[in-house]
C-alpha cells in the first residue's frame, strides 16, 4: 500500500481501514495515533495510516513439521 502526505478526514480514514468512523474518532482521543489539528477539525497523515497498520500487523506463526 502506497500513501502520499495528504491529510485526510476521519471519515476517510474509516473508510480505508474498513471500520466505522468511531474507530479513528477513538484512536485520536487515547492519542494512540499522530493527528493534525486544523482550526476545530481533525486530520490524519496517510502516511500515518500507514505506519499505524505496519506497526499494527501480525506475521503468522510458522508452524513446526511434525508437530500436530
Amino acid at each position: 500500500m502506497i500513501m502520499t502526505n495528504r491529510l485526510l478526514t476521519v471519515e476517510q480514514v474509516a473508510e480505508l481501514l474498513g471500520t466505522t468512523a468511531r474507530f479513528p474518532r477513538r484512536l485520536i482521543a487515547e492519542r494512540r495515533i499522530e493527528y493534525v489539528k486544523v482550526g476545530r477539525h481533525v486530520r490524519i497523515a496517510e502516511h500515518v495510516v500507514e505506519a499505524f497498520v505496519a506497526a499494527h500487523t501480525v506475521t503468522p506463526a510458522r508452524r513446526l513439521r511434525g508437530v500436530a
